[in-house]
């Protein structure tokens, strides 16, 4: 019997168990959880999706407490993924829910989802936009999405948030590393947090001096704010959510902006499918015909390159790109 449909139900109302099964299981990897979630897709589409990303110890995490309360206070509910670095011994995430936000634990108004990378460096995996899939389908007002902040490829995750906030700190050089990374390209909010610190006003010039050099155009008419918050003592938070409120109305009020963001997020979720189906295909089929066991015995006897053997292979399964 199809439990799909009996599961779609449970989520659709917000029954918190049955949410929390099907992301376990989607994380898992068990087939009958993709179908549940196809099902669940086309419910969602109504939360504003939070992206909160910077260097690590630029905290992240306190600072996710913070908007959780704020919105709390507002009467919103709130989803949460916190993305974290996967453990070598477990695979499974070193940092939990429960230790960073445990204050939030019993409200039934929050949704937190830990989730460790499993070796991917993008910021987000497979199961992490399913799990945004999923709390968006649950009604969930606004999706907070977490990540673990590991440099250049971190900027993905502009392409799954409609408001990226990109939090920096003074003291770590985070000032050259956004350029390097091209942070402040995907930067919908600039955060200097801890800013009770030697160097804060500074870091603040320098964002602004960097700001400053960009062109904004019809194309891109929205130009990022950079404020300066101590979420450990709760300031500037205010401030903040009061540029994410308006970011959101900037999108609501300009459908060229808004259809871009829904266009990027689609697609980024699309070809991270594509890619993670074929390579799970093309690693089986090779597997079952053992040419991968083959051909990594020619590449250990020189008699192959890693090069010229992954291109012949995608060449011989995929056919010649056009």
């Amino acid at each position: 019997m199809d439990k799909a449909p009996e599961t779609v139900k449970r989520i659709l109302q917000g029954e918190v168990r049955a949410a929390a099964r099907l992301m376990r299981e989607l994380d898992d990897g068990v087939p009958a959880a993709r179908e549940t979630l196809k099902h669940l897709y086309r419910h969602g589409g109504r939360a504003h999706i939070i992206g909160l990303t910077g260097s690590p110890g630029a905290g992240k995490s306190t600072l996710t407490d913070r908007l959780i309360q704020y919105l709390r206070q507002e009467g919103k509910t709130v989803g949460v993924v916190a993305v974290d670095p996967t453990s070598p011994f477990s695979g499974g995430a070193i940092l939990g829910d429960r230790i960073r936000m445990q204050r939030h634990a019993t409200d039934e108004g929050v949704f937190i989802r830990s989730l460790a990378t499993r070796g991917h460096f993008g910021g987000l995996t497979a199961s992490a936009r399913a799990v945004i899939t999923v709390l968006d389908a649950m009604g969930k007002d606004y999706i907070l999405v977490e990540t673990v902040g590991v440099g250049q490829d971190e900027v993905e995750i502009a392409a799954t948030a409609y408001t990226t906030i990109v939090i920096t700190v003074p003291g770590m050089g985070d000032d050259i590393q956004a350029i390097k990374a091209g942070i402040l390209e995907v930067a919908d909010i600039l955060v200097v947090n801890k800013a009770d610190r030697e160097g804060a006003n500074r870091t603040y010039q320098e964002l602004m001096q960097m700001l400053e050099l960009r062109t904004y155009t019809n194309d891109r008419p929205w130009r990022p704010p950079v404020l300066m918050t101590t979420a450990k003592d709760s300031e500037g938070i205010n401030e903040l959510m009061a540029a994410v409120r308006q970011h959101e109305e900037f999108l609501q009020g300009d459908e060229r902006a808004f259809q871009a963001a829904r266009v990027a997020k689609v697609r980024q979720e699309l070809l991270e499918l594509l890619k993670e189906g074929t390579f799970r295909h093309l690693v089986r089929q090779l597997t079952a015909d053992g040419r991968l066991e083959q051909i990594i015995q020619d590449i250990l006897a020189r008699r192959n390159d890693p090069y010229s053997a992954s291109e012949s292979l995608i060449l011989d399964i995929l056919g010649p790109s056009s």
